[in-house]
């Protein structure tokens, strides 16, 4: 005996609307991409902010250098 596997026949409406709804997702996933996005770069800022302001006692306590630390705190809160 052969079985043929059962495949769910959808009316047309409801197939747009999953092209409407998938073109959406997109959008929002692009969205929140975008908000991530900008959340990483802020936190970058404020964090390289902070850097620049550690006196030589912290820079000593988490082991980098007043250069190294000006370095760091210098880069553009694009970059990694």
């Amino acid at each position: 005996m052969t079985t043929t596997p059962f495949s769910e026949c959808r009316p047309a409406s409801a197939v747009a609307s999953t092209h409407q709804r998938t073109a959406l997702d997109d959008l929002s996933d692009a969205a929140q991409s975008f908000i991530a996005t900008l959340r990483t770069w802020r936190r970058r800022l404020r964090e390289r902010d902070q850097l620049g302001r550690l006196d030589d006692r912290m820079l000593k306590d988490i082991g980098l250098t007043r250069a190294e630390a000006l370095h760091l705190s210098d880069k553009p809160f694009w970059k990694e």
